[in-house]
């Protein structure tokens, strides 16, 4: 579904991405783990066509997003569906016009069909009944279910998720990452999910790979990603103070 070739991108002088490669196969949960500011959200933006790379390939349903026309990547969009960090919900708009706004912006449904779609979203992720409601009225937990709910109110093959279970409690991530597996599970989607949070990564993959100074240095099952022997993904998914990841930086700061 998804392939990742030797994918570089620059912002100005700094390197964000650096021949990262990844393979990401139909119907599969992908974690990317990694420190914040590593490229993950980066690489998130390639998929969906957002930024383009400086060199390398990111090929989505066999449609190179370097040679992809607008009207090809309009269609493409439709098929995926993206959760941001924080929701990103529009605030002057009510929850059941926030949950159908793709379809709205570029779907060709009738006002029945799109109030029954916005309807089932909602009620997959536990928030039957409240259309009506603005978002300034919900906790974070339930503007995160929203934004799921917006995301799969398309039904796309591909679902997004940018740092899921940030800013919410751990009962509540732990609701997130349950919602995640159930409806992968449901909507036999292929999911890609960005997070430094270790306990989600675990519980949601099927897959995880490790972004780290723009290569993806590290993949494999949860069960092997705990065990690796690799310095820098030890000291990662390990929390600890002291290693390579930490090494580098002081040396970069003159420390």
């Amino acid at each position: 579904m998804i392939e990742i070739k030797n994918l570089y991108k620059n912002f100005n002088a700094h390197k964000v991405l650096n021949g990262a490669t990844l393979t990401i196969p139909d119907g599969k949960t992908y974690v990317i783990i990694g420190r914040s500011g590593c490229g993950k959200s980066v690489l998130l933006k390639h998929i969906v066509g957002i930024l383009k790379p400086e060199k390398g390939h990111v090929i989505v349903n066999g449609l190179d997003m370097n040679k992809i026309t607008d009207k090809e990547l309009s269609a493409l969009r439709m098929e995926i569906g993206m959760v941001f960090q924080g929701g990103a919900l529009f605030d002057s708009l009510t929850v059941g016009e926030n949950v159908g706004f793709g379809l709205i912006e570029h779907g060709h449904l009738e006002r029945k069909e799109l109030l029954e779609r916005v309807e089932e979203s909602l009620c997959h992720v536990g928030l039957c009944g409240i259309e009506n409601i603005m978002p300034s009225q919900l906790s974070g937990g339930m503007k995160k279910r929203v934004a799921l709910a917006r995301a799969i109110c398309i039904k796309p093959k591909i679902i997004l998720y940018d740092e899921p279970t940030t800013g919410v409690d751990p009962i509540t991530a732990d609701s997130i990452n349950e919602l995640i597996k159930d409806l992968h599970d449901k909507l036999k989607v292929t999911s890609i999910v960005v997070t430094h949070d270790m306990k989600s990564a675990y519980k949601v993959a099927d897959r995880i790979a490790m972004l780290y100074q723009g290569k993806v240095i590290a993949e494999g099952s949860p069960e092997e990603i705990q065990s690796s022997t690799h310095p820098v993904v030890h000291q990662f998914i390990n929390g600890l103070a002291q290693g390579p990841i930490t090494e580098t930086i002081d040396q970069f700061k003159g420390v």
